[in-house]
């Protein structure tokens, strides 16, 4: 009986004993050097779009008002400075609206960015 040869795992082929084919290849002479990205491919560095900008939400106003007349809209308005005020009802909501503003320009957290600013 013949001596069997060991079968490859899962019939993949041995690996290429040469270069990748993935590598630039040598220039051929000293003036030129290897060309990295096709043309018209822009190369510079771009920002990442995963930075963090520093900027935060300070004060929200979240305004619920259903199609319905009759139906009645809610307000919530809250403020990193610990304010957290919700209402419901057209007029409660109109009036939590204006405090709302008049807030944004008395809190001494937001006044405080704005001088940093």
């Amino acid at each position: 009986m013949s001596a069997q040869l060991p079968l490859p795992l899962e019939g993949l082929p041995p690996a290429p004993a040469g270069p990748s084919p993935a590598k630039p290849t040598p220039a051929r002479d000293a003036r030129s050097a290897p060309k990295v990205v096709a043309e018209g491919v822009p190369s510079s560095v771009r920002r990442d779009p995963h930075a963090d900008d520093v900027r935060r939400p300070v004060a929200w106003l979240h305004i619920v008002a259903p199609p319905s007349y009759g139906a009645s809209p809610s307000v919530r308005s809250w403020c990193s400075c610990g304010r957290d005020i919700f209402t419901a009802g057209r007029a409660r909501a109109l009036a939590l609206i204006a405090d709302h503003e008049q807030h944004r320009t008395t809190c001494p957290r937001l006044t405080q960015r704005r001088d940093a600013a």
